[in-house]
């Protein structure tokens, strides 16, 4: 059983994210990585991308090299098309996720699979320790069906909570597990 106490902690400062484009020009927020936050090791980077526009998305991020690190990302419109050089692919959907490690280095491209509609999502790039740079690349890939998801209705909103395991913190004298 895992037991953790909440510390209050105050917020330092609020930083906005950053309109940029990557790959051939998608247009994208970015978070983490940019002047006003650069440095939260291992965060390398988070983008959010979204957009009804196809223009904004459409040339998607054709083949690009990446090596030393990890991504992460989870779709929440559209759908994208990964492929790399070590014949790994699939194609995101809503509530998907994406792992892919770069490891020692692999060539990779992230395309559209949609001419029009709404593209949405995140990706979070995570710098591997240094023993780790030089591993075997990986891919995986989790469909929206092994993704939790959860809901908010007015009464949890107002104090009360459930876990994933169904323990609520409001009827129950048992402990959340999580």
């Amino acid at each position: 059983m895992v037991t953790a106490e909440a510390q209050a902690r105050t917020v330092r400062r609020l930083v906005k994210g950053m309109p940029t484009s990557d790959g051939a020009g998608v247009k994208l927020t970015r978070v983490i990585g940019q002047p006003q936050l650069p440095d939260l090791d291992p965060f390398l980077m988070l983008d959010e991308f979204g957009t009804d526009k196809p223009e904004d998305y459409i040339a998607g991020f054709p083949d690009h090299p990446h090596r030393g690190f990890e991504t992460v990302t989870y779709m929440l419109d559209g759908r994208m098309r990964h492929r790399d050089n070590h014949g790994n692919e699939g194609v995101l959907v809503p509530g998907s996720v994406q792992w892919m490690t770069a490891g020692r280095g692999l060539v990779h491209s992230e395309m559209p699979e949609q001419q029009e509609g709404r593209m949405r999502g995140f990706q979070l790039w995570l710098n591997l320790p240094a023993r780790d740079k030089m591993t075997q690349p990986k891919y995986q890939e989790f469909g929206p069906e092994r993704i939790p998801t959860a809901t908010a209705s007015t009464r949890q909103a107002r104090g009360s909570r459930r876990c994933p395991t169904g323990v609520s913190s409001r009827t129950s004298r048992r402990r959340c597990p999580c």
